[in-house]
């Protein structure tokens, strides 16, 4: 197995907004990215743009050339996709075979592992948005790892030498890791959103000037002071200001008043668990939502 800082021949199969990135981080680390797999229109525009000298090649041929795999498909692909090149006989003792999954921890890659190989799953904790910044943020990036022991080193090496920061996660965890950051981020961008198209709807014609540093304080606070950072009328205890936002989001935004309901019902329970809110306050705010019928 090679030792940390070894020039590896890198093969990415996926040339999606992630693995065509990694790829070139790969390739800015000193490594050798050998071939690319890239089927789509916009893949092909991918891989052209971040590999631009790198051979486009199927999978089985991706993985036929390379030392180290960096599988980067979507998360319902994967096992279908490990178990297929295993049935054409493509994998092979000594490979290191890595995913970008965050959902998946190595058993996934026992197809692959069966015949020797070293199974990583290297996640980066980032948004990758296909513009020209996310190369230059995988350094700093947080990379959730997960390995058998013999490997772990090895996957710790390679996301060190990408600039990352490697953060352990138990194989038995990855799926409840992996829904914690989409809670954290995916859902994250659907509540910006929301809050910016009612704001629009209530005739702002900048919402984002507004929204900006108040969310980027909120955000700021909920990380340092954890429940303490809970401000509004919800965490107040101020139930005809609840049922007012309800009536009028009712009217003016219907599609929101089900995810408003249920995150004011979840700051009610956190700020009563922090000893926030007394539970006479709890239950009038619960009681103007049920009554609202949100």
């Amino acid at each position: 197995m090679p030792a940390r800082g070894s020039r590896l021949r890198v093969g990415i199969v996926g040339a999606g907004r992630v693995g065509s990135v990694l790829g070139a981080a790969f390739a800015r680390a000193g490594h050798e990215v050998i071939a690319v797999s890239a089927v789509s229109p916009e893949s092909l525009r991918r891989a052209r743009r971040w590999l631009p000298d790198v051979p486009i090649r199927s999978p089985d041929e991706v993985v036929a050339a390379a030392k180290l795999v960096l599988l980067a498909v979507p998360d319902d692909a994967l096992a279908g996709l490990v178990a297929a090149l295993a049935a054409t006989n493509s994998w092979r003792a000594g490979q290191l075979v890595a995913h970008t999954s965050g959902a998946h921890g190595v058993a996934v890659l026992s197809p692959a592992t069966a015949r020797g190989g070293s199974g990583l799953a290297l996640h980066p904790v980032m948004t990758f948005t296909g513009r020209p910044e996310d190369l230059d943020r995988v350094a700093g990036a947080a990379f959730g790892v997960t390995a058998w022991p013999e490997s772990r080193a090895v996957a710790e090496a390679l996301v060190l030498e990408l600039g990352g920061e490697p953060i352990w996660v138990p194989e038995t965890a990855r799926p409840l890791y992996h829904a914690a950051l989409a809670m954290g981020a995916n859902h994250l961008v659907t509540l910006v959103n929301d809050a910016l198209d009612v704001l629009r709807a209530a005739g702002v014609e900048r919402p984002d000037q507004l929204l900006a540093p108040l969310l980027s304080a909120a955000l700021d606070n909920a990380l340092r002071l954890g429940d303490d950072a809970l401000t509004g009328p919800v965490a107040r205890g101020d139930a005809a200001t609840v049922a007012q936002h309800v009536a009028t989001l009712s009217g003016a935004a219907p599609e929101v008043v089900a995810p408003y309901a249920a995150l004011a019902r979840r700051t009610a329970q956190r700020a009563a668990a922090r000893g926030r809110l007394p539970a006479d306050r709890v239950e009038q705010i619960m009681g103007v939502l049920d009554a609202r019928g949100a």
